[in-house]
């Protein structure tokens, strides 16, 4: 079998040789073309090989499998109900948040929006964040293909879990709603910023949003759902 690659942080020939020497050097994989142009890799593979096994072999260099382009092309131009076939993971996730989080105010004799919006956000983190720490590592080397701060900060993928993580907490206890919804805005506001770079470049990759777990295309999906948390953000912290 035949698998494509992205390869990230080779800059030169050298580079290239290590990378492909130390693929080759894997028993699964028979062949490892590897292009510094476009920084991508073509695996032949004799067996399964998982991509924890590759980024170990690899070292430093980030490496995140391509979606395969038929994927791609059916996700851009298929119906509505293969769409939903798509995202299902993502969008019974967000509709079980929806319903607690409205349903913890029953019977809504004196129901309020702004409540609604802390405990979803509440919600959202804390479930999200759950979803990234059930392998942090898979979920960082998916995250520093597209985010402009874990490209530069390979660490920033591990703490990012954790930040999701305490801004949930701090929105279920409401403990410092300015600081927690200012925080939200950065950091949802600079993480939207290479997912929207992806969408328009066209990217086949991965969205790390429900971490290493489910295997979601990058999409406008994702650029709706980091926006929407933003707009919630800031009507809490503004109104």
């Amino acid at each position: 079998m035949i698998k494509k690659y992205l390869i990230e942080g080779m800059t030169c020939g050298g580079c290239v040789s290590k990378v492909k020497q130390s693929l080759e050097g894997l028993s699964e994989v028979e062949k490892a073309d590897i292009q510094l142009e476009a920084l991508q890799g073509k695996l032949k593979l004799s067996s399964p090989v998982n991509i924890k096994t590759l980024q170990e072999a690899i070292g430093h260099y980030n490496i995140q499998e391509v979606i395969e382009e038929p994927l791609i092309k059916e996700v851009a131009t298929e119906s509505p109900e293969k769409t939903l076939t798509t995202y299902k993971p993502l969008l019974l996730i967000i509709g079980f948040i929806t319903g607690v989080t409205l349903l913890v105010q029953y019977p809504f004799d004196d129901f309020s929006g702004m409540l609604w919006m802390r405990h979803f956000m509440a919600g959202f983190f804390l479930v999200f964040a759950f979803f990234k720490l059930l392998n942090i590592q898979g979920f960082a080397s998916s995250y520093k293909m597209y985010d402009i701060v874990a490209a530069q900060w390979n660490g920033w993928g591990y703490v990012y879990p954790f930040v999701e993580l305490g801004l949930g907490i701090l929105y279920l206890i409401n403990i410092a709603p300015v600081f927690t919804n200012w925080v939200t805005l950065i950091v949802l506001g600079v993480s939207s910023i290479g997912v929207i770079q992806s969408v328009l470049d066209k990217r086949k990759i991965k969205c790390a949003c429900l971490g290493d777990v489910f295997n979601l295309p990058m999409s406008t999906v994702t650029i709706v759902e980091d926006l929407t948390m933003i707009v919630m953000a800031g009507l809490m912290l503004f109104l």
